[in-house]
């Protein structure tokens, strides 16, 4: 049986492409099973992420062209392109390299972002939706199992996901060092753009108990607040409310410092010299760099957190090298488990030939023996299934060491001749 992997995703396809094979995921499961004819497909499974449509699939030997075929029809039925349309974006990885494929992926080595979290969650999916379609066999359970065993080690053994990637989340880190911790801590939002909007969910993620929302639309701060369970602040209010805040996220439109050095003087005297984090995620700046001056008050701009996503990209980009020995090393030890697997039906049919051609001599020979009371004779069968286990043992071993030697093909026909 044959392992094989086709799809596409950032790596090879614009996402005017990858969004035309989407197909909403309630529909998923009819497709795998349509997929999955027992003849030429066995097993199925499909990833389908922003970034990626891949189809894991295992095939009958030698008949891999027509499994593929089925596969990319498979894909272009799910979307709105057709085959010929997106088959120059198409990968295919076979095996040994099918399996390297999804550990990476489970690893998060083959995303946008390496590290990324967020991926293993839907790999995870993917095979929970594949179980529950009724189109994961021995193989899939085995392989997805593996991949998640893969993608632990990796996560633990090294650094590949401890380093923040994204500004918003650089933001975050920078915030913890700083303010030792998040929870329980006080954030103001200025403005609403999209990565303050992030930095925000992150800090709220990490603790952060209290936002306070600050824009020129009131709606859109009111808006804003209800996803943090917050509260919204009229724009001209903010200066007035600065000193409660441990941490300011701005990020507005304006050409001028919205937040300057008075300020933040008078904000920092109410609160006691307790130290105030500014996150200025704008363009032109909305925070006097002065107020950077002032004692523990922090301003940290968009270049700022972006030479720290690029350190900690470099010192990912080390991590991932350590990570790709983790998954070269458990490719081998799944492709091991997998001839094991595949020999395992040939092995129990070769033993229990053995069995039968015993069993079968014994009964052709039995009125040789005379009249045996009941004890005698189930010592005569087990003395049987003894010599059938003692002769087929190291006959067993020799086809077990041919088999990883790499000679398994011929094995496995000599065996089904047998």
């Amino acid at each position: 049986m044959s392992l094989v992997l086709t799809g596409l995703s950032h790596n090879t396809a614009p996402v005017e492409v990858r969004e035309r094979l989407a197909a909403p995921k309630q529909e998923w499961a009819e497709r795998l099973r349509a997929l999955v004819d027992d003849e030429v497909i066995r097993e199925g499974l499909i990833v389908s992420t922003c970034n990626r449509v891949e189809v894991l699939a295992s095939i009958e030997p030698r008949r891999d062209e027509e499994g593929l075929l089925r596969i990319g029809n498979f894909l272009a039925g799910a979307g709105t392109l057709s085959y010929e349309e997106f088959r120059r974006h198409l990968y295919t990885r076979t095996d040994a390299d099918a399996v390297r494929h999804v550990f990476r992926v489970a690893s998060s080595l083959d995303s946008m972002i390496v590290g990324d979290a967020q991926v293993l969650g839907q790999v995870r999916e993917a095979y929970t939706q594949s179980v529950e379609a009724g189109t994961a066999g021995r193989v899939i359970h085995r392989l997805m199992h593996h991949a998640f065993h893969t993608a632990k080690r990796v996560r633990t053994e090294t650094g590949v996901a401890t380093s923040a990637v994204s500004v918003s989340y650089a933001a975050v880190e920078l915030g913890r060092k700083i303010l030792e911790t998040l929870e329980g801590r006080t954030v103001l939002l200025v403005g609403a753009g999209e990565m303050a909007v992030l930095a925000a969910r992150h800090l709220s993620g990490a603790g952060a108990s209290r936002i306070l929302v600050a824009n020129r639309t009131f709606e859109t701060a009111r808006q804003l607040a209800a996803e943090f369970q917050g509260e919204a602040v009229p724009f001209e209010d903010f200066g007035a409310r600065l000193a409660e805040a441990d941490v300011v996220i701005c990020s507005t439109s304006a050409r001028e410092y919205i937040v300057t050095t008075e300020m933040a003087r008078a904000a920092a005297k109410a609160r006691r010299n307790r130290p105030v984090f500014f996150i200025d995620i704008s363009v032109p700046r909305n925070v006097d760099p002065a107020v950077g001056k002032l004692d523990n008050l922090f301003v940290f701009d968009v270049d700022d957190l972006k030479a720290v996503v690029a350190s900690n990209l470099r010192e990912r980009r080390r991590e991932a090298e350590r990570a790709e020995l983790i998954v070269e090393a458990e490719v081998g030890q799944f492709q091991q488990a997998l001839r094991n697997l595949d020999l395992g039906p040939a092995v129990g049919a070769l033993k229990a030939k053995l069995q039968t051609i015993a069993e079968s001599e014994f009964e052709r020979q039995r009125h040789r023996l005379g009249d045996l009371t009941e004890e005698q004779e189930r010592a005569v069968r087990a003395m049987l299934v003894s010599t059938v286990n003692k002769v087929s043992h190291p006959i067993i071993t020799r086809i077990r060491g041919a088999f990883e030697a790499g000679d398994g093909e011929q094995v496995q026909s000599w065996l089904h001749t047998f």
